[in-house]
């Protein structure tokens, strides 16, 4: 990819001079461009645009907790509870598993914090793969992310949202299924209009819906810690008594626990739009997942002094069923809470997945115009539509949930290669600049952990849709060596860039850095760059 061509391709009908910021009519045939800004006339009138166009720092340490425990805390921890119960058949071995799903995503997080600043790059997996391992495995992860992980997260959140808002006043099932996809509809649209709005607005929405949910989880546990003092503790007498402990359930339960924690790798998406990332990415995520893994922990013992364990495996949601027992007349908080907790969710992971569309773009891997910047309010807002057509796409004609249980192993495949690529640039990059180093035994573990889970389900149950999922993964090598290796273009692509150019007011990121404070890809202990 060469983010040059809009700038040098003659048949492009404006340019983009980056060291003067202004836009520039290339045509000589009198022809009227359409601009947000006016109409561009003649080969010499010029738009100015007041900045370099690229993303900018604007997530501070508040919005950068925001985003990991408001991409953390969805629908998850609200619904998993009974069904991470009935796959380990006991109280507390259950708590154990979220205690050690808690403590796995804080490793996993500590890794990503040094990743994040050795290579402090947006683009988290992507990032450390292409570093570590060459451009083949970091298009192997945004062939399968950009398509399946990403999109169907956010679908997954919205039906969520939508269901949620439904169910209390349709009790007709076709009406239900209808009433669902259009309100999933109608809030991706929403996302993606914050999105595409400003990062500020994006940060702000993320902080409220966080706040909110917290408040949300604080009244479950404050109403868990009231049950308690009144004696309400049969159901958490310690015993271990019906422990299943078999190979292929502790992995299905662990998958439970940490899907509920998924999102503790969010901040590393959006690297580059951390203001001072050296102390604000590490800040953020040791203050975020503990308090999510205290929050998790509280809310299960919370559950159990109201619902009892056969009551919490059968139940389709725990926190409903909770919250009618709680609030009686206001029991309609609950669902509320999880409707606020789910798009909150949502908001976060729109954010960040359009920002490994926008790296991903920006090193050649995917369509350069997934990479260009809306030049008035510096968001990258074609690569939030494509990922929004996307999931739009999945919640309208297929199965997501059926999608993303055969997909999420994929996943702890590149959880366990991008920790597997700290590893390797520990060797590769000696002397790169650490101001957070993790003990190296934490990366080996989470290694083979990752390992376990991958194996784990597919020993168990064996299913030619794991073999679909690898060879999908594989497929990715198609595409890579016709339209990445040899760089083909298909016809019509040249057209269809300038069009969306015009069309949405977007131009290639500058050519020059634009963001003073954005640190060096490679520093040495002396702080010099290292070649």
């Amino acid at each position: 990819m060469d983010n040059r061509a809009f700038e040098s391709d003659p048949q492009c009908p404006i340019s983009i001079d980056s060291s003067k910021h202004v836009y520039t009519n290339a045509g000589g045939n009198g022809t009227t461009l359409s601009n947000r800004n006016g109409s561009i006339k003649g080969p010499s009138e010029k738009v100015k645009i007041e900045e370099n166009v690229g993303l900018k720092r604007e997530v501070g340490l508040t919005g950068s907790i925001a985003m990991i425990v408001g991409t953390m805390i969805g629908s998850g921890i609200f619904v998993t509870p009974g069904g991470l119960l009935g796959k380990v058949g006991s109280v507390w071995l259950s708590i154990v598993i979220w205690i050690l799903c808690g403590i796995v995503s804080t490793f996993g997080a500590m890794a990503y914090i040094e990743l994040g600043t050795v290579v402090p790059s947006s683009g988290a997996e992507y990032s450390y793969l292409l570093e570590a391992f060459g451009p083949v495995s970091g298009f192997m992860f945004c062939w399968v992310s950009t398509l399946i992980l990403k999109p169907a997260s956010i679908a997954i959140a919205c039906l969520a949202v939508a269901q949620y808002s439904v169910d209390p006043f349709v009790d007709d099932v076709k009406d239900v299924e209808g009433a669902t996809k259009f309100i999933c509809v109608v809030s991706i649209f929403i996302l993606t209009y914050i999105n595409c709005r400003s990062v500020k607005l994006a940060t702000q929405v993320q902080i409220i819906f966080t706040i909110a949910k917290l408040v949300a989880i604080a009244v479950i546990i404050a109403g868990g810690i009231y049950k308690l003092t009144n004696g309400h503790t049969e159901n958490l007498q310690f015993t271990f008594k019906g422990s299943n402990w078999h190979f292929g359930n502790l992995a299905s339960a662990f998958y439970s626990g940490l899907w509920a924690y998924d999102g503790w790798n969010q901040l590393n998406y959006i690297t580059e739009e951390i203001k001072e990332p050296y102390r604000n990415l590490p800040r953020a995520v040791l203050i975020g997942l503990p308090l999510v893994a205290v929050c998790y922990v509280l809310v299960n013992i919370s559950f159990l002094t109201l619902i009892s364990p056969e009551e919490m495996i059968s139940s389709p949601s725990v926190a409903t069923l909770y919250g009618n027992r709680l609030l009686g007349i206001f029991s309609f908080l609950m669902p509320l809470s999880v409707v606020l907790s789910t798009f909150g969710s949502a908001n976060g992971t729109e954010f960040t997945s359009a920002r490994l569309c926008y790296v991903a773009s920006r090193e050649g891997h995917l369509v350069d115009f997934l990479c260009y910047i809306d030049v008035i309010r510096n968001t990258p807002s074609l690569a939030l539509m494509f990922n929004s057509l996307v999931a739009i796409l999945m919640a309208l004609v297929l199965d997501i949930n059926a999608l993303i249980d055969f997909f999420s192993f994929t996943a702890w495949i590149f959880y366990g290669a991008a920790i597997a690529a700290l590893i390797r640039l520990r060797y590769k990059l000696p002397d790169a600049y650490r101001p957070f180093k993790v003990p190296i035994v934490i990366p080996y573990f989470m290694v083979l952990l990752s390992a376990y889970l991958v194996a784990a389900p597919i020993i168990d149950d064996p299913s030619i849709e794991y073999l679909y999922s690898a060879l999908f993964m594989l497929g990715g090598l198609v595409v890579y060596i016709p339209f990445v290796q040899y760089k083909l273009v298909l016809p019509g692509t040249n057209k269809l860039t300038v069009f969306l150019q015009l069309m949405f007011n977007v131009a290639p990121p500058s050519l020059s850095d634009a963001n003073s404070d954005s640190p060096p890809a490679k520093i040495t202990t002396n702080g010099k760059l290292k070649e």
